[in-house]
C-alpha cells in the first residue's frame, strides 16, 4: 500500500490515505508517457503557416524578355520564386499535425504518471475544496498553506464554479476534474492535489480495464 498524506485547506496534517499498489504502474508505461505527452502538444498546433507558390500569385503568365538576344538571362513569368515578390518554393501550407493514442496506451500513460507522482511524494489529498467567494485570494491562500507555490494541478470530482474562478488567474495553479485530466497536466506540475471525494474517480481510472472493459 502506497500512503498519500491527507491534509485541510489551512494545511493541517489529518493523516494518510493508503493507495493500493494494483492501482499503480511501475514496470511498464515510460514510452507511453512519451507518446501521450507528444500526442497532446501535437494535437495543441493549429498549424496556420501558408505561402503562395507560383500558380497562386496573382499576375499575367507573359514572358518578361524574349529568349534570345538581349544579353540577359533567360527567364519566365513574374511569379517565379526566384523574383521578389513571387512565389515561395516548398512553402509551408496548412497541415495536420494530429496524433492518435490508442485507449489503452492513453490509460497506461496515465497510470504510470500519477505512479510518479505517488512515489516522489508530489501528491497530497485534500480534505475539502470549497469557497465561500469566488476570490483569487482565497484559493491563494490555499496553495500557500499547502506549501505547493511552485505549482500545483488541482484535481476534483466535481468542478465548483467558485473554486474554478478562484483558481483562473493563478499562476502555475491548474484545476481540473479527475475524469478529464490527461497525462501532460499530471507531469506539467510539480504537485497533484486530489480532493478526498476525487480519490474514488482517480482510483476508477487507474484500474486496469482488460477485455471489453478497454
Amino acid at each position: 500500500m502506497s500512503k498519500i498524506p491527507i491534509r485541510n485547506m489551512k494545511g493541517e496534517q489529518l493523516g494518510e490515505y493508503e493507495l493500493a499498489d494494483s492501482l499503480l504502474e511501475f514496470d511498464k508505461g515510460l514510452q507511453a508517457m512519451h507518446d501521450a505527452v507528444v500526442a497532446y502538444l501535437a494535437n495543441q498546433r493549429n498549424a496556420t503557416a501558408s505561402t503562395l507558390s507560383k500558380g497562386e500569385v496573382a499576375g499575367s503568365n507573359r514572358k518578361l524578355w524574349k529568349q534570345k538576344g538581349t544579353g540577359r538571362a533567360r527567364t519566365g513569368r513574374r511569379q517565379s520564386p526566384v523574383w521578389r515578390g513571387g512565389g515561395v518554393a516548398f512553402g509551408p501550407k496548412p497541415r495536420r499535425h494530429t496524433k492518435k493514442l490508442t485507449k489503452k496506451m492513453a490509460q497506461l500513460a496515465f497510470r504510470r504518471a500519477v505512479s510518479e507522482k505517488v512515489t516522489a511524494g508530489q501528491m497530497l489529498i485534500l480534505d475539502e475544496l470549497s469557497l465561500d467567494q469566488a476570490k483569487t485570494k482565497e484559493m491563494q491562500a490555499v496553495v500557500k498553506n499547502l506549501a505547493v507555490q511552485r505549482g500545483a494541478l488541482f484535481l476534483v470530482s466535481d468542478l465548483d464554479t467558485n473554486v474554478a474562478l478562484a483558481t483562473r488567474n493563478l499562476q502555475r495553479v491548474e484545476l481540473a476534474s479527475v475524469t478529464m485530466a490527461n497525462t501532460y497536466q499530471v507531469l506539467r506540475y510539480p504537485t497533484v492535489v486530489v480532493t478526498k471525494k476525487g480519490m474514488g474517480d482517480l482510483e476508477s481510472r487507474l484500474q486496469k480495464k482488460t477485455g471489453s472493459e478497454a
